[in-house]
């Protein structure tokens, strides 16, 4: 199900010419989801120069396929660097992905880097900045110590876990650094963080190359996708660059800084069909989703029986799923369909629909018969 869909994506700006003037609609794509009842909140980093707002509303309740013009959140003021002020770093630089928690907050995560795929240039630290829903200001900003960072960190993902210690300002935030290859944990209750770093986390030259629909890019990423399964204790991540799906249980993530020499407990889970960027657990039974880009395919496998199965299948909407994610509301994936191999190659066209967002009903579910062939345990 189309929920919404643009050929490229636009802004509803204020009249001001020096915000319209610097717009280049061709560099947007947006990475990041969170849905409330109302609203739909879309992270658009600043990959190139040009992008207007990087986190952005649209109406919860549209048409089916409308294109809804993205609104700046909470308000273009946190937003200057769009008109090329950097002259503070009270607002938002580049936001990859986005999270509500159970107190009716979003958690921003804000990787304070512009322009990532021309000159990466960090203006601003990394940060995390936590925003009241119910009156869209900010109540808190993490700034995350030198010591978990690296010169080159892209913070990109975060996952919160409201599972074990506690919710809102107690839970625990694991985030990937997918330039510096390594997860960040940050414990809420303590206000500290701390770094693990292994080699599973590391981008494999020999899946560097990516085709999608006939058109092939090369991007050298390390981890950038993240799934929680509570019922397991276990957070799932991978590389971009592989074909491999990797857990390590939450309780060594909690515990603290690693020792040195401190071998971490990593487990392959398993091999996919092609590379692969979003994850999304079903958290009633901790069935993980996820989308091998190659074959423009949402698929799913449950841990406790091995059942691998193919949800959806579509060479035109599936390019790219850049974020899944597990809606338990409606019991459904929702996901971000982006191209982002025309993205990268600069051959989108204004004509066509580049990106989508789609909700997939996981229920019933058709039975794969290329499951083989999507996921090998």
């Amino acid at each position: 199900e189309v929920i919404n869909q643009w050929n490229l994506l636009d802004y509803s700006f204020p009249y001001d010419y020096d915000l319209i003037n610097s717009y280049r609609p061709e560099n947007s794509v947006f990475t990041g989801l969170e849905i409330t009842d109302d609203r739909i909140f879309l992270a658009v980093p600043r990959l190139r120069t040009g992008v207007g707002a990087t986190l952005a509303t649209i109406p919860r309740h549209t048409p089916p396929g409308s294109s809804p013009a993205l609104q700046a959140y909470p308000s273009w003021d946190f937003h200057r660097i769009a008109k090329g002020l950097n002259d503070s770093c009270d607002g938002l630089t580049s936001v990859y992905r986005i999270r509500k928690d159970s107190c009716n907050r979003l958690w921003v995560l804000d990787a304070g880097v512009l322009t990532s795929l021309e000159d990466f240039r960090r203006i601003c630290p990394p940060k995390l900045v936590i925003f009241d829903l119910r009156t869209d200001q900010p109540v808190r900003t993490i700034i995350f110590p030198r010591q978990v960072l690296r010169p080159n960190s892209l913070l990109t993902n975060l996952i919160l876990d409201e599972t074990v210690q506690g919710t809102c300002d107690h839970a625990f935030v694991y985030m990937s650094d997918t330039a510096a290859p390594g997860l960040v944990v940050y414990d809420g209750s303590q206000d500290t963080a701390w770094r693990l770093m292994h080699p599973a986390m590391f981008p494999d030259p020999d899946f560097s190359d990516y085709t999608v629909q006939g058109e092939k890019f090369t991007l050298m990423d390390g981890v950038v996708g993240l799934a929680l399964a509570p019922k397991l204790g276990n957070l799932y991540f991978q590389p971009l660059a592989t074909d491999r799906l990797f857990s390590i249980p939450t309780s060594v993530l909690r515990k603290g800084p690693p020792a040195e020499g401190e071998e971490l407990p990593i487990t392959l889970a398993g091999k996919k069909s092609s590379q692969g960027l979003g994850l999304a657990v079903d958290t009633r039974d901790d069935t993980l989703f996820f989308s091998p880009v190659s074959e423009t395919s949402i698929a799913s496998w449950n841990p406790a029986t091995n059942q691998q199965k193919l949800i959806a299948y579509d060479p035109e909407k599936l390019q790219f799923a850049a974020e899944l994610m597990w809606h338990a509301e409606d019991n459904s994936v929702w996901l971000l369909s982006t191209r982002f191999q025309k993205f990268f190659r600069r051959t989108l066209s204004p004509s066509e629909v580049n990106f989508r967002l789609i909700r997939i009903h996981t229920s019933p579910v058709v039975s794969a018969g290329l499951t083989n062939t999507l996921y090998y345990k």
